[in-house]
């Protein structure tokens, strides 16, 4: 099982039950265990179980779109899309909104 309790900016993190691929951008504060479809993400090299099955959600996730946990800090940038959802810690990993940009009247 993957040790993820040493995630830094830069470690790469893939799905054990979908295509989905992730880096992380910013370290959370405290010990986080990310999952994508019910099933821990496992670190870059690692192989999947095959007993593992997805957890099918609505979303999933979109290349390019970064998600982040404000309680924890934690924020991921999706590097490749899947059919599952991104959880930390039991709950779901929002999408980060983008900032509004300041009015140039």
């Amino acid at each position: 099982m993957t040790d993820q309790n040493n995630l830094k900016p830069g470690t790469r993190l893939h799905s054990a039950v979908c295509d989905t691929a992730v880096i992380v951008v910013r370290s959370p504060a405290q010990p986080a265990t990310i999952c994508c479809g019910g099933a821990p993400m496992l670190l870059q090299g690692e192989e999947a179980d095959t007993a593992l099955t997805l957890e099918a959600d609505d979303e999933g996730t979109i290349i390019g779109k970064r998600y982040e946990d404000a309680s924890s800090g934690l924020e991921v940038l999706c590097t490749k899309g899947g059919a599952g959802a991104l959880a930390v810690n039991g709950d779901r990993l929002p999408q980060k909104q983008a900032k509004a940009l300041p009015a140039s009247d």
